[in-house]
């Protein structure tokens, strides 16, 4: 008789699990009934519990994915290579064009730069520049630091992002990350962790080097991180900087610079749509990356968009195609 207990217990315990899988996996069209009730082993009650404290939050859950191109009526931006649009509160891409397509970013890379700073940096640490910011590359953007200057990380950041100046570019890698090649690897790294896996870097300012790529959509994923951060917002806000720093005998230097960010000068042609408003990003330009642009614009009701256009031919084209891409916010 024990034996007969034992294998209707067993029989019992299959069943419960055949329901369980039932009410779970849907069985077909058949329909099972359980109590809802705390106390029995086999309620729905429980079975929902077990169900809500076992869910995991997917990695993408609140951000925008794209696994092909996405089409908008009456947009095709063909004097780029790759595009994305991407409304940030309903993570959702309204368009998307090659963006997939490991390219160069220039000076974009000063947005992940400036991300690991703010992360791992203080604003109000002092920075000291070294012989690694005598960058001799023709066309360079440069502050022109020597060995010896000094500024705060929030002085460099404000240059970096607003200036673009790639010497500027190395001394906040020193400074923050203990010596250029430890600070790159903290970029890949928090490429990484961000979901940029078709990304990698190879220096902080974004100079051409075979190993230093990125596509359209990482930007995008590297940019919505960045935009957590209020002083990143206020600095890409900004369209001019003045500031003063010291040589290494203490004396000042006077820097006054102006975006290059064009939709924030009052002396460009170029303006975002009517209900649009640029709230500032990044601009990027080297032979081998073409012109380059990455913005965070709001609508009317101020919902935030990003928007990046790789890879224009140049600057008058750059800035038509992402007039063009910011006219298909809604």
């Amino acid at each position: 008789m024990s034996g007969v207990r034992c294998i209707g217990r067993k029989l019992a315990n299959l069943l419960c699990g055949v329901l369980a899988v039932c009410l779970l996996g849907g069985c077909g069209r058949l329909v099972y009934d359980m109590p809802y009730e705390p106390d029995s082993s086999v309620s729905s009650f429980n079975v929902v519990s077990r169900m809500d404290t076992r869910a995991a939050v997917p990695f993408a859950a609140n951000l925008c994915v794209v696994t092909e191109d996405v089409e908008e009526e009456g947009l095709s931006l063909d004097l780029a290579e790759a595009a994305i649009l991407c409304d940030v509160n309903r993570s959702q891409a309204l368009y998307a064009k090659n963006a997939h397509e490991q390219l160069y970013p220039a000076s974009l890379t000063k947005v992940m730069t400036a991300l690991v700073a703010l992360k791992y940096g203080s604003l109000d640490q002092t920075l000291t520049a070294t012989a690694s910011v005598n960058i001799t590359e023709s066309g360079a953007q440069l502050l022109r630091l020597k060995p010896g200057d000094t500024m705060t990380l929030d002085q460099a950041l404000h240059i970096l992002l607003i200036y673009s100046a790639n010497d500027v570019a190395m001394m906040v890698a020193e400074g923050v990350g203990g010596s250029v090649e430890n600070f790159v690897a903290m970029m890949n790294e928090e490429a990484k962790a961000i979901g940029a896996t078709n990304t990698h870097f190879a220096n902080p300012h974004g100079l051409t080097d075979e190993e230093h790529y990125t596509t359209a959509y990482d930007l995008y994923l590297i940019f919505n991180e960045a935009i957590k951060y209020e002083t990143f917002l206020e600095i890409i806000h900004m369209n001019s900087y003045q500031t003063t720093y010291y040589d290494a005998q203490g004396k000042p230097k006077e820097v006054d610079k102006t975006t290059t960010n064009l939709f924030l000068r009052t002396d460009s042609q170029f303006k975002a749509p009517a209900g649009v408003t640029v709230i500032g990003g990044k601009t990027g330009t080297t032979q081998a990356a073409g012109h380059c642009l990455m913005l965070l614009a709001r609508d009317v009701g101020g919902a935030p968009y990003i928007a990046v256009v790789l890879r224009a031919e140049n600057g008058d084209n750059l800035y038509g195609e992402m007039i063009r891409l910011l006219e298909a916010i809604p």
